[in-house]
């Protein structure tokens, strides 16, 4: 092997072309480096693509899921049910306000948190303190607490099944927070990812489905939300606020110009982007179904559209996926395990107590998980090289 092609097909890379190089380059003509025209114009481009009354531009995904935990008035002490299958993000927005997070076990198919285990977990958790106990972790929470609200996690792209989870939060009026950040573009029952609870929240890496470089979004249809979140994401200023007046203890999460405008040029052609990575999608498909040891991932019929932020393959129980892995690499094709589950996190087994089995699903998930390269960019050649690549370290 020539080992100067190493990596020759990365694992991500960002779709930019000369318009997107022009629109930053044209705020650097300009006195307006932040709070200008740019993130006004991005919001409104993500009114229009998911029909939302608000969104509010902030400079990462993580910023948004701690402004809406915020938003939804959740605090110490607080209990919110969370998956453990996800980028730690999710469950650190709940520990920043120092929330315990009360994690339900997964869909072995897609990921997403299981929702008759959330039926379950919100019955027992509002209904019964010894029944409470088996839900929550073994040290490190407030006995005291109650439990708030949900935070669920749109895994991979595929958005969870909001209708069971909406029904469980409204028996007991819980606020949901919907974590869409890697789901831009995708459709639970023809209704765009994002919409689906209380609030949506999306992020911008150079991995997703567009990129700001850095960057995130919060969307809502609630005025007093929207409000509240704009002021949080400027240290606090509120409407009516002076320059220097603050109402509220806020945060400098604010998205700059630079990135607004990259992600205005990438927003103007949003279908092409997603369509490029179903296109992909497709073509692995294609290739790696007739593997034996690979299992493809597969769309529920509530998702309608799959927006492919990552394509993540999982290898059948029994085969070594360290192993593949280097083989893999030494051959030139880079790959990461996706996800290791957040209870076994070390900074969370130390917190509350983890230990191995307390979330099977997730837990053979984490084990068997492996993202292949994947972009929109990517050709049918490199995706039948990879194919091939895979065919051969197994």
């Amino acid at each position: 092997m020539d080992y100067m092609k190493k990596f020759s097909i990365p694992m991500s890379q960002p779709d930019i072309t000369d318009e997107e190089r022009e629109a930053v380059a044209s705020v650097l003509r300009t006195n307006y480096l932040s709070m200008g025209p740019y993130v006004l114009e991005f919001e409104r481009l993500f009114q229009e693509f998911t029909g939302c009354r608000h969104a509010i531009a902030v400079n990462s995904g993580t910023a948004g899921l701690h402004l809406c935990v915020r938003s939804a008035g959740w605090k110490d002490g607080d209990w919110v049910i969370t998956t453990p299958f996800s980028f730690v993000s999710s469950t650190n927005a709940l520990l920043f306000e120092r929330i315990t997070p009360v994690f339900v076990d997964v869909d072995p198919t897609t990921g997403n948190i299981n929702p008759e285990l959330v039926a379950a977990a919100v019955r027992d958790l509002t209904e019964s303190r010894e029944l409470a106990k088996q839900w929550l972790p073994e040290k490190g929470f407030s006995t005291d607490g109650a439990l708030k609200g949900i935070l669920a996690v749109d895994t991979f792209g595929q958005p969870a099944a909001y209708e069971q989870i909406n029904t469980s939060a409204k028996a007991y009026q819980l606020k949901v927070i919907e974590d869409s950040c890697e789901a831009l573009g995708a459709m639970y029952k023809n209704r765009p990812a994002g919409r689906l609870a209380d609030y949506g929240v999306f992020a911008f890496y150079p991995n997703k489905q567009i990129t700001t470089g850095e960057g995130g979004i919060v969307i809502t249809d609630c005025d007093e939300d929207a409000e509240l979140i704009r002021a949080l994401r400027n240290q606090g200023r509120a409407p009516g606020d002076t320059w220097l007046d603050h109402s509220f203890l806020g945060y400098n999460y604010r998205m700059d110009e630079m990135s607004a405008a990259l992600g205005v040029a990438q927003m103007r052609r949003i279908d092409q982007l997603i369509q490029a990575r179903e296109q992909v999608a497709a073509w692995y498909k294609e290739e790696l179904s007739s593997i034996d040891g690979v299992e493809c991932p597969n769309s529920e019929p509530t998702t309608t559209r799959d927006s492919w932020f990552v394509y993540v393959i999982r290898l059948k129980p029994g085969l070594d996926r360290s192993a593949i892995s280097q083989r893999m690499t030494a051959m030139g094709v880079p790959v990461r395990p996706y996800f290791s589950p957040i209870h076994l996190q070390p900074y969370m087994r130390e917190k509350f107590g983890y230990v191995p089995g307390k979330y099977p699903v997730a837990e053979d998930l984490g084990r068997r998980g492996l993202a292949i390269p994947f972009s929109g960019k990517m050709t049918r050649e490199q995706v039948q090289e990879v194919a091939s690549i895979i065919q051969q370290s197994l």
